[in-house]
């Protein structure tokens, strides 16, 4: 799960989000220097702690994985506030590694392909892919349910031309990796990468 920290850009506050919401149907609560963003029903978006910087041993800048530590100073500033929310975030990489150990044509559209891939789970992921290179045997880098892309998407469960698809297999401009190709195709890794393991960038 990851976190956003930008003092220069934004001012002194931690964004912790946790789904995308519509702006326009959202409710804000404020207990001292937590806000608390839900949707109209009352599903958690996430939560903004202002004064961040005061309350947080903050180590890193922009966006960065939630640790253990950073987990465990916010939920005593909540308890501080008088807020009992329980805060269980899965904090498990949300970027991995994935084998493509299956690729079978989609049935109702050409250009998309259905994937098993294995990112170090029991069962493998099934993912929907667009990419005209994506391939049975290759290594790649999977966007879990639950990512933050750097362009703000967060990565859910979803259906593509009705197959379920969990997950995004990801390419080096959905990275916003830099002198990434302007052809269309997700980024294959080399052999020495090992399904499961994160992938940091």
């Amino acid at each position: 799960m990851d976190v956003c920290y930008n003092p220069t850009g934004i001012g002194d506050v931690l964004i912790i989000p946790v789904k995308q919401g519509n702006r326009d149907e959202i409710t804000q609560t404020t207990n001292g220097p937590i806000t608390k963003i839900t949707s109209l029903d009352g599903e958690l978006i996430g939560y903004n702690i202002f004064a961040a910087n005061e309350h947080l041993n903050l180590q890193q800048e922009g966006k960065f994985a939630l640790t253990e530590e950073l987990l465990g100073q916010i939920r005593n500033l909540f308890q501080q506030q008088g807020l009992s929310d329980s805060l269980d975030f899965d904090l498990s990489p949300k970027f991995v590694v994935g084998y493509v150990e299956a690729k079978e044509l989609h049935e109702n559209a050409d250009k998309l392909s259905v994937c098993q891939v294995n990112a170090g789970e029991e069962a493998p992921l099934q993912i929907v892919c667009g990419a005209p290179n994506v391939e049975k045997g290759q290594k790649v880098v999977v966007a879990k349910v639950g990512a933050v892309m750097p362009s703000g998407m967060i990565i859910q469960p979803t259906e593509l031309r009705g197959v379920p698809s969990n997950g995004m297999i990801c390419s080096q401009k959905e990275l916003g990796l830099p002198d990434a190709p302007k052809e269309k195709g997700i980024y294959v890794l080399d052999d020495s990468y090992t399904a499961g393991e994160a992938f940091n960038f």
